[in-house]
């Protein structure tokens, strides 16, 4: 069955205990969430592969009942058809105060996932698709309102023509210009334009670049050669986070043609010359699957540098080398 995004609180949870969110609007996924589930400390968070690897494990964990919870709230992060059979599964069981949903990216309607749930009464399915301009000016100006942030239209429509009708990439750029004013700063057209890198931070790309190609040597003297502020830290791990999803579709195509020259050249969009080399090295380091895990380890270490913005140059300092060390053969 499916509903809309802005059908959410249509759904009963105690009919509809397993539903499927698709789409690359991760704001407007978190938002759902929200509304479905009102203390997120009650939530269990899996990786599709954590579900498959330990099949019998996890659903053992949903049927067993605590005293101590009335409901239970299962989310499965970056679910393919690959989870289907479990879904199968689980439909056949008692699922009683247990909702689980499951969080994919863009699903084609060839999807076997999408449609099964589609078709289903029972399981919910909705699609989260990118947000209009004129959503995303309203949600700055409410974000600016209560943080009492005064910005002028035009840089208002300069943050949001940056964000693609992203939402989570919008408020991103919102609380950069927030930490950056807490800190006595003067905000102006000039600062905001560095702030949500419009011209684009070669130091920061370069960072980023030579981490996914693990060459250590070259990302100590960045960083001795920089001066990264509290700001730049959100900066670098949204576009580490860019850059390994774009690395992930590279790594999943060169592991069906085993040919890397042409994973480059038919990629889209085009690889810039002067990136290919090192585009190269990257794909040879990283593994789907090590990819994956990195971009998990990415959205926690986004959260901990949000929750700690006065240590974070330290937080991505010790994330950058720990992974330009790690192992990422598996």
């Amino acid at each position: 069955m499916i509903f809309k995004s802005f059908e959410i609180n249509k759904i009963n949870k105690k009919i509809n205990q397993l539903i499927l969110f698709y789409g690359k609007n991760e704001g407007l996924k978190n938002e759902a969430l929200s509304i479905l589930i009102k203390d997120k400390n009650d939530v269990q968070n899996y990786e599709e592969k954590e579900v498959l690897d330990n099949e019998n494990n996890f659903i053992e964990n949903i049927l067993t009942k605590s005293l101590f919870e009335k409901e239970k709230f299962i989310v499965i992060k970056r679910t393919t058809d690959k989870i289907l059979k479990v879904i199968e599964t689980l439909l056949l069981k008692n699922l009683e105060n247990t909702t689980i949903i499951l969080n994919s990216d863009n699903l084609e309607k060839r999807s076997k996932l999408r449609s099964f749930f589609e078709k289903d009464k029972k399981l919910v399915c909705i699609p989260f698709y990118p947000d209009n301009d004129q959503t995303l000016s309203k949600l700055a100006y409410n974000f600016l309102n209560n943080k009492k942030i005064s910005l002028s239209p035009s840089n208002v429509n300069l943050i949001v023509n940056k964000c693609s009708g992203d939402r989570e990439a919008l408020i991103n750029e919102l609380q950069k210009i927030e930490y950056f004013g807490k800190n006595g700063k003067k905000i102006n057209s000039e600062n905001i334009s560095k702030l949500i890198n419009l011209n684009e931070n070669h130091s920061i790309s370069e960072l980023i670049d030579n981490c996914l190609a693990q060459n250590k040597k070259k990302i100590i003297s960045i960083l001795n050669e920089n001066n990264f502020s509290n700001e730049d830290c959100i900066m670098i791990i949204r576009s580490f986070i860019i850059k390994a999803k774009k690395l992930l579709v590279l790594s999943k195509t060169y592991e069906t043609n085993k040919n890397i020259d042409l994973t480059i050249s038919s990629a889209k969009p085009p690889i810039f010359w002067k990136e290919k080399e090192i585009t190269k090295q990257q794909i040879q380091k990283w593994k789907p699957n090590s990819i994956k895990d990195l971009i998990y380890a990415l959205s926690e270490a986004e959260l901990q540098i949000k929750k700690n913005i006065n240590n974070s140059i330290n937080l991505i300092t010790d994330f950058i080398l720990l992974k330009s060390s790690s192992t990422t053969s598996n």
